[in-house]
């Protein structure tokens, strides 16, 4: 399975779309693509993981990573995330105290107004 990966913003807000598997093989083009975003002055990220089919530890490596860019900014990544198998992990490994957790992009982004 490949990986997909699009962006786009509305308002302050980064939306980054990741569809197919995060694994060893494809978290360093989201690890890229996070990276480039928060050069170009994107500080607040909201990864849409509801296509996601796989994620395992070097996609959450991936992920905190990229949390800890944006924070050295003051900035924010949380996530969109509803599938259970994938909630397991973030629960399992403790980051669901560590990443806001949403359960869809109106949600997140909402969320995200009442913050500014």
């Amino acid at each position: 399975m490949d990986l997909k990966l699009d962006h786009r913003t509305e308002d302050r807000l980064t939306i980054v779309e990741v569809e197919g598997e995060i694994d060893v093989y494809t978290a360093p083009r989201l690890r890229e693509l996070l990276i480039d975003l928060v050069n170009k002055g994107n500080f607040h990220l909201l990864v849409n993981m509801e296509k996601v089919d796989f994620l395992d530890s070097t996609g959450l490596g991936v992920l905190v990573g990229g949390l800890k860019r944006v924070r050295a900014h003051d900035g924010s990544l949380e996530l969109v995330c509803t599938q259970e198998r994938i909630l397991k992990i973030f629960r399992i490994t403790g980051l669901t105290k560590v990443f806001g957790i949403y359960a869809s992009v109106d949600e997140a982004k909402e969320a995200h107004g009442k913050d500014k």
